[in-house]
């Protein structure tokens, strides 16, 4: 006997007040989660048309007069998209491998930790640099680097060595970019990773033990397997992001130094500056639309081949 599937969606829909009622305390809770994501996610989209106008603010969105691709355009005229897409690119993914290496690492080291009160003062001294804003870091590096008045300058020129200007200088920038973002996010990267090492079952943990297994051989053997499903997670998440540049980093470390831009220089802080010179906020809007759709496509073909190597460690 065959089933009738317009049946059983009758059914269904029969159902649904039934479970609507039955579950109304969790969908109470889970309303104030829909509503953000409404707001912030979904209702800016509209402004997606910005992108092919010539954006008014007396007309509004949707009376400002229609450019097409013209505002693409401008990424494209000073020959400056591809060194901009690589350096957005190569600094991501930087920042995403260095960073996951130094907060699985901080993350095993908290956990061996043996000493509680240690334990929580050096968790806290990591953790403190994230809420620190770039606009005061970029003064501490400021007050530290200065060439004539900064404390690592005068310390390198007591020992008689010879110290590099790094504000007229661009080569310790890739370096220095990538230390002061580790700096800032991997004390709070690392409690993810922490909140999943305490998920490990502690019976495997034991019986390494009982095996007579030392404490790196349980971290290699256990800790570290464990945590692959979440370390791929987290780079998926990554990789949405991976051609958004950390504009609040790069504008207060690098901000409008020529010199500085040639190796620090970004898709969101060319956008920043073509925009405040002429104040068209559809530039804005096709870099962005333009920074979206690169995302888009990389965390697609990021979850794509990890599903041919792992189906389980995927997103969709």
């Amino acid at each position: 006997m065959t089933k009738n599937p317009s049946a059983g969606r009758r059914s269904g829909f029969r159902e649904l007040p039934r479970e609507l009622k039955r579950n109304r305390i969790y969908l109470i809770l889970l309303l104030p989660a829909v509503v953000y994501v409404l707001i912030f996610s979904y209702a800016p989209m509209v402004g997606v048309v910005m992108a092919f106008e010539k954006y008014n603010f007396s007309l509004g969105i949707f009376n400002s007069p229609w450019v097409g691709l013209k505002n693409f355009r401008f990424l494209t005229v000073s020959n400056k998209l591809w060194p901009l897409t690589r350096n957005t690119l190569l600094y991501n993914l930087a920042f995403i491998v260095v960073g996951m290496v130094l907060e699985v690492g901080f993350a095993i080291i908290i956990n061996e930790m043996r000493c509680r009160w240690f334990k929580k003062v050096f968790q806290s001294f990591i953790f403190l640099p994230y809420f620190i804003s770039w606009v005061i870091a970029s003064a501490v590096v400021q007050t530290m680097l200065d060439y004539d008045t900064g404390l690592i300058s005068r310390i390198v020129k007591s020992l008689g060595l010879d110290m590099v200007n790094v504000y007229v200088d661009k080569r310790p920038w890739p370096f220095l970019l990538v230390f002061f973002r580790m700096w800032k996010g991997v004390g709070y990267g690392s409690i993810i990773y922490l909140s999943a090492i305490t998920g490990i079952d502690s019976e495997m943990y034991e019986a390494a033990e009982i095996d007579g297994a030392n404490s790196w051989q349980k971290v290699f053997s256990i800790t570290l397997p464990s945590l692959i499903p979440t370390m791929v997670i987290m780079f998926l998440l990554a990789c949405g992001q991976i051609f958004r540049g950390d504009f609040g980093m790069f504008y207060q470390l690098i901000g409008n130094n020529g010199v500085l831009l040639e190796i620090g220089d970004i898709l969101d802080l060319y956008v920043y500056r073509a925009m405040a010179g002429n104040g068209n906020l559809g530039y804005g809007a096709a870099a962005g639309l333009f920074q979206s759709l690169l995302c888009f496509v990389t965390i697609l073909a990021a979850n794509f081949v990890v599903k041919k190597i792992q189906p389980d460690y995927t997103l969709f």
